[in-house]
């Protein structure tokens, strides 16, 4: 120790610490204490500043799901455009496929015999070869080729009605045009064939009362019978209810036999007066063009009509907007 003008000195080294300090200041900040007036002065947000800002949200996700639904109608109205085309791709080739085999058939008849013929000698002679053919057809297999031709016939004339409907050429209904031929050709060709016969067997004779006789037999026994037939059957191959077939065929049986009598006692004068028995069922089928387009116009109209009433009962909504 040393003494210095009465200053006292110590000569002891200070000792450094051997282990490090640590420090460790915790901060908690409250924007209270230095701004106690926000606490104050906050209110809370209006109730329609909130419901109008909720509203924007709902107008801004409308907006983007509009381009969806636009895509999704455009997609769809694709599609059918697409199906409506295949379906008259489809039809078309049907319809052109059976008339060129058809007419292909009837000019081909005498093609064996073709060698050294002109054009004129083909067409000339190519109408009497083909009702030979036909008589031939008729003596080998009556039924057979009397069915063939009631099928052709309803065929054609249900595409006819389609046609008169308003539908066009080539946007048929393909399977309304098969029932119908269906029931041509399994039915109506070879009823007819038995029921010509049976007409003769009953009034077999050759005075002059019995083509009135048997017009008037044929315009209510046999048509009030085959209508009902056709009905029935139709209804069957639509798969709709017995009781919606005969409620049908209720309303619609003295109406649709009283307009046949515009078409067929003339028609039958010429049948029962004039034609043999073996060939009334082509005369038959010839005018029958014209009354099929009736019963299939007339029973398809009943039928849409009886959807579309029971669709407009399930459905009230559908009702209001046709109207």
């Amino acid at each position: 120790m040393a003494t210095v003008n009465n200053y006292v000195f110590s000569t002891h080294k200070l000792s450094l610490p051997t282990k490090p300090f640590s420090y460790s200041i915790a901060f908690s900040i409250s924007s209270t204490k230095f701004h106690p007036q926000l606490k104050k002065n906050h209110k809370p947000y209006p109730l329609s500043l909130i419901k109008s800002i909720a509203e924007d949200k709902e107008v801004v996700t409308e907006k983007i799901g509009e381009p969806d639904k636009q895509n999704t109608s455009e997609l769809e109205s694709r599609d059918e455009g697409l199906k409506r085309f295949a379906g008259k791709a489809v039809n078309a080739s049907i319809v052109l496929g059976f008339g060129t085999l058809a007419v292909t058939r009837l000019l081909t008849i005498d093609h064996e015999y073709w060698h050294g013929w002109t054009l004129y000698e083909i067409l000339r002679y190519a109408p009497e070869h083909n009702w030979i053919a036909y008589e031939e057809a008729l003596k080998e297999n009556p039924v057979l080729a009397k069915m063939m031709i009631s099928g052709i016939v309803y065929s054609l004339g249900d595409w006819i009605a389609q046609c008169y409907e308003g539908k066009p050429l080539f946007e048929f209904d393909r399977t309304r045009l098969f029932r119908s031929g269906l029931v041509g050709f399994t039915l109506h060709g070879s009823l007819s064939h038995y029921y010509y016969q049976l007409c003769e067997a009953l009034i077999p004779f050759q005075d002059w009362w019995v083509v009135p006789a048997k017009v008037a037999f044929d315009q209510t026994v046999w048509s009030a019978v085959w209508n009902s037939i056709y009905f029935v059957v139709l209804g069957l191959l639509r798969f709709e209810s017995p009781a919606n077939i005969f409620s049908e065929l209720k309303t619609t049986f003295l109406p649709l036999l009283t307009a046949g009598w515009k078409l067929w006692p003339f028609a039958h004068l010429i049948t029962y007066g004039l034609i043999p028995v073996e060939q009334r069922l082509l005369w038959v089928d010839c005018v029958e063009l014209v009354w099929v387009t009736i019963l299939s116009t007339y029973s398809n109209e009943k039928s849409e009509a009886r959807i579309s009433d029971t669709t407009s009962e399930v459905d009230p909504n559908t009702s209001s907007k046709k109207r």
